[in-house]
């Protein structure tokens, strides 16, 4: 597990210079000490170290043009690797991404891929962050309480005060709260229900939040995503 203090925190130099005074901040330091300890216990905590801050280390500050929050981590083995709703290569989509690429094959004709890997959004501007950044081992929520909300809402804060034109998609009543950290006068809020298939029937499929967003984009004279995934 990384020491997580400011200096040695394994995170992009864009997001560690806006996030500076969080690394310093009593919950960070606890979250630091909670990490080691459960680590010396011999719990499994996901994702994997280098993992942890996958999602800034993978979109710097100034590049961020959608954000999409999830809530925690996936908590079975091999799937986190620090990107909400995405799991790594030669891991099966959990059900709420699948239907995030029904709803992405409806709005766009998009076909999905064979994988759960959502890196390349990642790399062209979609900041996929889990407000919850570890789980332990087959423990849904189980760092919920830990700090880490503290730190990803200070995130979400950031980008909404110091960025402009940005898109919010807010899927589920917990990323729904996040709400209140954004000035939807500057940027786009995107609300539907969560994918997941407990919720997806209720308004998420139709919601058409990849076509919203590109032409959102457009509009502004910034660069659409690419949603295609190969």
């Amino acid at each position: 597990m990384p020491q997580l203090s400011y200096k040695e925190v394994d995170i992009e130099d864009s997001w560690k210079s806006v996030l500076k005074a969080e690394f310093e901040m009593p919950y960070f330091l606890e979250i630091s000490r909670f990490l080691k300890k459960e680590k010396a216990l011999g719990k499994t905590i996901y994702p994997a170290g280098p993992y942890i801050f996958n999602a800034f280390n993978s979109t710097p500050f100034q590049k961020v043009k959608v954000v999409i929050i999830g809530q925690d981590p996936y908590h079975g083995e091999g799937q986190a690797h620090g990107l909400c709703f995405s799991v790594q290569k030669g891991i099966k989509p959990p059900p709420s991404l699948v239907n995030i690429y029904k709803e992405m094959k409806s709005d766009l004709g998009l076909e999905p891929p064979a994988h759960g890997c959502l890196q390349s959004w990642a790399e062209q501007g979609v900041f996929l962050l889990n407000a919850m950044l570890t789980v332990e081992k087959d423990l849904p929520a189980s760092h919920q309480k830990r700090g880490w909300q503290n730190f990803t809402d200070a995130a979400i804060k950031k980008l909404s005060e110091e960025r402009t034109n940005l898109v919010f998609i807010l899927w589920g009543a917990f990323a729904q709260q996040k709400a209140l950290l954004i000035d939807n006068t500057k940027h786009l809020v995107l609300k539907s229900p969560h994918p997941s298939p407990f919720s997806a029937d209720k308004g998420f499929f139709g919601s058409k939040p990849f076509s919203k967003t590109n032409q959102w984009l457009e509009s502004k004279g910034i660069t659409s995503v690419n949603w295609q995934l190969t």
